[in-house]
């Protein structure tokens, strides 16, 4: 490599850290906003919310009561209600209002937040580019690397999921501030400087099957925060069913999430359509075994994690498609295939020597 080239690629690795900072200082102001979402949120009074989760299930929805313009008789027209079954069956109740709680200044401080996170994932995108164009390869080859691609990516889940007209800005706090941990840890104690890859990993299946594990990592994260939401959310409504009156706190958070079935539905559906992907993942990385070692499989540690991942998953679905396992049981199997997950990405990178610690962190 000339001087000349590897000036260029110096220039572009510094250009990618300073991107990525600048992105972390973005999603710091998008926190922010969130934060003030929640907060003036909790202001309003969720009434409809309240009166639900209070009352009978099932019950009708309150009547609104409007005066005609000439003084005459009142005409009583029947509220529209949004339900969705609860995963159990037992209960009806409609969704929450959304972080915002039908506050205006809440809402007007969730749509600067999402412009905010838009704006810090183009940067941070630029910056995982400029990565790739600094070492002239797929920005995966260490630790560092796949944190700010898997972060990326999972910001461009919600998004998208955004534009397809999905309510799930409930999701924004807890994603931004996920981000802003996954990039502190990459910056901080996984930073590798750009380098090539070992030869024998110099291959389009590089391409094929790490972007498709990190695809899949972002989507079960996803359905990994709303199922630990869903548990929350059904909490709360078991105790108010059973009489009991959670704190203030609580109230005001729960209140405004998506009732536990709408979690529970929606934790189950991006689960369910990314697990062909994962299935996809493990067939790609045997392939590329094959390839580069000479051997599809080796039960390598990340290989063999993988498959328990896969295991996992796997029973969760299956428990979710039998009627006893819904619920609660159901969702702590996904939270424990989440954890699998979560392991194979950071723990056997890091602290498991195998095939795959070519780049150590």
């Amino acid at each position: 490599m000339s001087l000349a080239a590897a000036a260029t690629n110096e220039s572009l690795a510094n250009t990618s850290n300073v991107l990525i900072y600048s992105a972390m200082a973005v999603y710091m102001l998008a926190f922010f906003a969130h934060i003030a979402e929640w907060l003036f949120g909790s202001r309003s009074k969720v009434s409809r919310t309240a009166s639900a989760l209070t009352g009978e299930a099932g019950a009708a929805a309150p009547a609104v009561q409007v005066k005609s313009a000439q003084g005459g008789s009142t005409a009583v027209l029947d509220r529209p209600r949004v339900v969705t079954r609860s995963a159990s069956g037992s209960r009806d109740l409609p969704d929450g209002p959304g972080a915002a709680g039908d506050d205006a200044q809440g809402d007007l401080y969730g749509r600067i937040a999402v412009s905010l996170t838009v704006l810090a994932f183009v940067v941070e995108a630029a910056g995982v580019v400029a990565r790739a164009l600094s070492v002239q390869r797929a920005p995966w080859g260490n630790m560092y690397e796949f944190n700010i691609t898997f972060s990326t990516v999972a910001v461009a889940v919600y998004l998208t999921l955004l534009v397809l007209k999905k309510n799930i800005r409930w999701l924004g706090l807890p994603l931004v501030t996920t981000v802003l941990l996954d990039l502190g840890l990459a910056v901080t104690v996984l930073y590798t400087a750009s380098d090539q890859l070992v030869p024998a990993l110099h291959s389009y299946w590089l391409w094929i099957h790490v972007s498709t594990a990190i695809f899949c990592g972002a989507v079960f994260y996803v359905g990994a925060v709303a199922t630990l939401l869903y548990l929350f959310r059904e909490r709360y409504e078991s105790k108010l069913a059973a009489g009991g009156k959670p704190g203030a706190f609580a109230t005001s958070v729960m209140e405004r999430l998506p009732a536990s079935g709408s979690l529970d539905k929606f934790a189950y559906r991006v689960n369910a359509a990314v697990f062909p992907l994962w299935t996809f993942t493990i067939i790609a990385g045997a392939i590329w075994a094959g390839q580069a070692w000479g051997r599809y499989w080796n039960w390598d540690p990340k290989e063999t994690w993988s498959f328990i991942t896969w295991v996992a998953y796997a029973c969760y679905l299956h428990a979710r498609a039998t009627a006893g396992w819904k619920g609660r049981k159901a969702a702590y199997l996904a939270l424990i295939a989440f954890g699998c997950w979560l392991f194979n990405y950071y723990g056997v990178n890091i602290f498991v020597t195998g095939k795959h610690s070519y780049a150590g962190v």
